[in-house]
Parts: structure tokens; sequence; C-alpha cells
């Protein structure tokens, strides 16, 4: 819900090695979302929860525009002060910035060190590719985003190189990148899904079958399911995109498309749902 200065959950293992157990706390569910949220008509809840994520304080603001993207804003400058610059003793805090920066505003994409690396030449800064891996792993383990591995769903092998990002709430990513809502809807409904699987105690990786993407293989024990996340699938191109790369895994595990289209689009053994009735599942 807010900084973890005083104590991040992989530093339990030094103090309770052997006594503990450890939760984690995400931001709200939709689910979660709608309980706080004054109006109870869907279309309206998930309007707002697109627009400002889950964290939980801004209910007591009553998710007003300017006070919200403010309490996000100091909370994210927070966390990289307390979180990762003064409790990893970092020197450079603006370049710090900018690669955790870099990182939460591409969300949804691949990134590698090499590929920040890269960004920051065009910015006229030279980095150690060491020092873009410590600053990835002090975002992940203070909360800021996910970085998921990939797997080769034809060779079943996980692979070694580039993974993708996930800030840990939309709302927050929104807040310091700026922008309308829509203007990378694609990418805020694939952050959303990725969190509700990640909730629902999911191992979540993503998918490769020679050169289409899954954009999640989910495991959890002996269950294993595929998603695909959409905004619209209006045109049969796209229809064709998003069905085809779960057409190619070779399996009988239960596949699932998931987009804000009001018509059903289910075919060939793929299940096609609207991503608000999915977050509100049991």
């Amino acid at each position: 819900t807010g900084s973890n200065s005083k104590l991040l959950s992989g530093e339990l293992a030094t103090y309770l090695t052997g006594r503990y157990v450890e939760i984690k706390m995400l931001p709200f569910s939709f689910r979660e979302f709608i309980e706080v949220f004054k109006s109870q008509d869907i279309n309206e809840a998930f309007e707002a929860y697109l627009k400002f994520g889950g964290m939980p304080f801004l209910a007591h603001l009553n998710y007003q525009d300017v006070p919200s993207r403010d309490y996000l804003v100091d909370l994210y400058s927070s966390i990289l002060l307390k979180d990762i610059v003064q409790r990893h003793k970092v020197r450079d805090a603006e370049l710090l910035s900018r690669i955790i920066g870099y990182a939460v505003s591409e969300s949804g994409h691949i990134i590698s060190a090499a590929s920040i690396q890269r960004y920051l030449k065009s910015e006229k800064r030279s980095v150690a590719f060491d020092t873009v891996m410590n600053y990835l792993q002090f975002g992940k383990e203070s909360f800021l985003f996910d970085l998921v591995k990939r797997e080769d769903l034809m060779g079943k092998h996980i692979l070694s190189v580039d993974e993708k990002v996930y800030a840990i709430d939309h709302g927050m990513r929104r807040a310091i990148i700026g922008g309308v809502v829509g203007r990378d809807i694609e990418r805020t409904l694939e952050m959303i899904v990725y969190h509700e699987l990640v909730r629902r105690g999911y191992e979540v990786r993503i998918g490769r079958v020679k050169e289409k993407e899954v954009d999640f293989v989910c495991q959890r024990g002996d269950e294993r399911k595929y998603f695909q996340v959409c905004y619209m699938m209006g045109s049969e191109e796209t229809r064709e995109r998003e069905f085809s790369a779960l057409l190619s895994i070779n399996d009988q595990y239960p596949k699932v498309v998931l987009s804000l289209d009001r018509i059903d689009f289910s075919s060939v053994g793929i299940v096609h749902k609207k991503i608000p009735e999915f977050l509100l599942e049991d």
C-alpha cells in the first residue's frame, strides 16, 4: 500500500530464517475496487479502474483527478528514494530514476539490460551492464514492477534472455508517464490481466511459438491455461492474430482470449471472454 522502507520481503530471510510465511499484497483487484468505488455500474467502475488503478489510499481521495495523480507520483518518488536510493546507497539517483522510469513506461514490452543501455546511449548517458541489471533488480524488489520470463512452447524450455516488464499498478504508471487513458489501452489491459492471474495463484510466463507470442502461460499445480489479451477484435485480421498463436500450441489445455468486445468470438475450442466479467469471476 505504500513504501516498504522499514523492511523489504527479501530481507526477512536474514532476520527470521525458517520462521516466517510471506504473503504478498497487490493493489486492489477490480473486484476489490468496486467495493470502495461509489458507482455500482460495472462499465463506469471499469473505466475508473483503468484510469486510477488499484492503490487503496485513493479511495480516501474520492478518486479525484488531481489529488489522486499527485499522490501516485509522490508515492513513486518515495519508493525510489526510501526503498532504493537510501537502502542501497545509490550515488547516481538521476540515472536510477531514468532506468526505473524507462522500465515502468515500457510495461507490456520485452526489455533487457542491452536495450536500456541503447536507450541511455541515445540520451547521451553511458552505463555499465551490471549497473542496469542491479537497478532493475532494485525496482523489482521494491515492488515497482515485475519481470516475467519467456517460455519456448515448442522446445519446452525457459528463454534465458529478455523478459517482459509489468508495472505493479497501471494507475501509478499512468500518473508517472502522463497521457490519456486510451493512449495504450492494450498494454494497460495486459497489465491488469497479468496481475489478476498472479492473484489467482498462477505462475505466469510469456509464451513463444515459433515467431508468435502467447501473452500468458499460466501454471498452478497440474492446471495449465493460455491467455491472449486484446483491446477489440472487430477485424478479421485481429482475430486471426490472437487466435492463431493459441491454435499453434499442440496440447489440450484451456485457451482463452480476453477483450472488451461485446460480441462472443469463441471458436474452434478457444473461449472468448469480456475482460471485466473475467476479472469478477470467483
